[in-house]
């Protein structure tokens, strides 16, 4: 019997070191199939981002506007940073040289996607688009019109610039001392008549009897480039009693913040947060993640996720907004923000009709 048992207590030892090993073998074998598949990711990741480049032609006014051209840069340089891509920078000189950069960009073997910030890529980048199927676009601000076809390999992106512009209005009217505020467009042209006809509309929705003050800085491109006319027409909108001055004008921008910081006035930053641009002084900034989307949209691209047509982003989208943060939140009371969150949500369920073509 006590053989027996020896024998039971050496079979069970055995078993149990049988399944001992199996065990550990499983264990290892997992192991090796996690770190196999770790490494292949991490290596197919890294094919990836030394197959894509970047190509991007800035919009007038260039980096370092602070404003829309910076947006764009960084949204790129992140990619770069977080996802490992190159990119190529061309910054052109004037209208003949928009599109001879983009094509520039096109024909480089090595560039898969290639980006046109602004509206005044539309028709150029459209046309490129049809000529080299093979290749990726993506256009900031494009322009739409009722015969555009947009090429499968062209990402069309807009924004509901009218909606953060209207929500900025309605600070103004609500914030403003002497009943009259101003706006300094940079360029005539449909898409800065958005941001004008939504800050008017928001000012005048909080506050009909507040006279809006309108001024460009130009007809041409040249507009968003012209800080000294942005200051001296800021200088004269708050001389005519403007005690808050919103802009939609690049570069030209930064004369109004100048301008502010002369006069103790308040101004309205654009595209991205400018309070730094004049501290104490910017009542609040409507924002674009123009960022955001350039990252994105590279990042679709590394994926395989690309996809061509228009892509709109509003407040719905968060697309649009305005800063309001522990900068600015003392020049905001919390009834006036109570009150344009109020009409932010009216926007998104399209009870507020701000465009009329819309």
């Amino acid at each position: 019997m006590k053989q027996d048992a020896g024998f039971i207590i050496i079979l069970k030892n055995k078993i149990f070191l049988s399944m001992n090993k199996k065990f550990f073998g499983l264990i290892i074998l997992i192991l090796v199939i996690f770190f196999s598949y770790t490494c292949k990711k991490e290596t197919n990741n890294k094919n990836l981002s030394e197959k894509l480049k970047v190509g991007l032609v800035f919009d007038v006014g260039g980096r370092g506007d602070k404003s829309f051209n910076d947006a764009a840069y960084s949204g790129l340089d992140s990619a770069k940073k977080i996802l490992g891509i190159e990119y190529e920078l061309v910054e052109p000189m004037g209208v003949s040289d928009r599109e001879a950069a983009l094509r520039n960009l096109t024909t480089k073997k090595d560039i898969s996607l290639i980006f046109g910030v602004g509206f005044m890529f539309t028709d150029d980048i459209t046309k490129l688009a049809l000529e080299f199927p093979e290749k990726k676009f993506a256009c900031i601000d494009y322009t739409i019109t009722p015969n555009t076809k947009i090429p499968d390999n062209l990402n069309a992106i807009r924004f509901n610039e009218e909606e953060g512009s209207f929500l900025v209005g309605a600070i103004a009217g609500l914030v403003t001392k002497t009943n009259i505020v101003g706006f300094l467009g940079g360029m005539e042209s449909p898409l800065i008549k958005k941001f004008e006809t939504g800050f008017e509309k928001g000012v005048h929705y909080v506050n009909p009897q507040c006279k809006v003050l309108k001024v460009y800085v130009s007809a041409t491109d040249e507009g968003f480039a012209n800080v000294g006319k942005g200051k001296e027409i800021a200088l004269s909108l708050y001389g005519n009693g403007a005690d808050i001055i919103y802009h939609a004008a690049g570069r030209s921008g930064v004369g109004l913040f100048e301008a502010a910081k002369e006069l103790k006035k308040l101004a309205i930053g654009v595209d991205q947060d400018q309070y730094k641009e004049a501290p104490g002084f910017v009542l609040t900034s409507m924002t674009k993640q123009v960022k955001e989307v350039v990252f994105n949209t590279i990042k679709n691209t590394l994926e395989g996720k690309f996809s061509g047509g228009v892509k709109t982003f509003g407040l719905k989208e968060n697309g649009v907004d305005y800063v309001y943060n522990d900068l600015n939140k003392n020049l905001i009371l919390d009834e006036v923000r109570y009150k344009v969150e109020q009409i932010r949500e009216k926007i998104i369920k399209d009870e507020i009709p701000i465009l009329d073509n819309k």
